[in-house]
C-alpha cells in the first residue's frame, strides 16, 4: 500500500480574515505539486488582489472567477472595473460566467409559479453543508473556468473559495466541464474552516 502525507490547515472560523493565509497555502501547495494555475473566486476584486500579491514571482498563473452581471443588483457587475483593468494588464485572466451550480435552476426554484429546489441546487447545497461553503464555490469556479477555456481539464489546479467574502477554502481539483460534472475530482483539501 502506498500513500502520501500532506498538511491540511483548518481555520477556526470561516470568513475573510483567512484570505491571506489561504493565498499562502494555495501557493505553497501549487509549488509542491508543480501546479501552474490557481483559480480563485472574487466578487469585488479584493480577494483577487490579495492572491495576485501573494503569487508575485511564483511563476503560477491566476484565474479569477467573478459573479455575473446582475448577480446582486440588475445591471451591476460587482467586480471593481479599475481592479479588473489593472489585473488584466498584469496577465491575470478574469472569467465571468453563469453559476454552474445554480444559474437557470435558481430561476425555477425562486419562481412563485414553480417553486421547489432543483437537482443541481441539491448538489450545491450538499457541498456547502456537508463540507464547506468555500468548497462549493471552488468547485463551481473550476467548472466555470473550464467552460470558458481558462483551465484545461487534463491538468490539476488549485481552487479557492470562501464563505460570503474572502477566501477560506483551498483545494486541489482535476477540472471538468459543467456538462461532465461527475468527471471533476476534488483531489485534496488544503485548507478549510473547521467550524461552519
Amino acid at each position: 500500500m502506498t500513500f502520501t502525507a500532506k498538511t491540511c490547515y483548518y481555520f477556526d472560523t470561516p470568513g475573510p480574515a483567512n484570505t491571506k493565509d489561504a493565498a499562502r497555502f494555495a501557493v505553497e501547495r501549487a509549488k509542491e505539486l508543480n501546479i501552474k494555475k490557481i483559480v480563485v473566486a472574487s466578487s469585488s476584486g479584493e480577494t483577487a488582489k490579495v492572491f495576485f500579491d501573494t503569487m508575485k514571482g511564483s511563476g503560477i498563473s491566476l484565474v479569477v472567477v467573478t459573479h455575473v452581471m446582475g448577480f446582486s443588483k440588475p445591471g451591476v457587475w460587482e467586480f471593481d472595473a479599475r481592479t479588473a483593468e489593472e489585473l488584466k494588464k498584469k496577465g491575470v485572466v478574469i472569467v465571468t460566467g453563469t453559476h454552474a451550480l445554480s444559474g437557470l435552476e435558481r430561476a425555477i426554484s425562486r419562481s412563485p409559479k414553480l417553486g421547489g429546489s432543483s437537482r443541481t441546487e441539491v448538489i450545491a447545497e450538499a457541498l456547502r453543508r456537508v463540507v464547506a461553503v468555500g468548497l462549493k464555490v471552488a468547485v463551481e469556479c473550476v467548472l466555470i473556468a473550464a467552460d470558458q477555456g481558462a483551465v484545461r481539464i487534463d491538468e490539476e489546479v488549485i481552487a479557492v473559495g470562501g464563505t460570503a467574502t474572502g477566501a477560506d477554502t483551498v483545494c486541489v481539483i482535476r477540472p471538468a466541464y459543467t456538462a461532465s460534472f461527475f468527471d471533476l475530482q476534488v483531489r485534496e483539501i488544503v485548507a478549510m474552516p473547521r467550524d461552519r
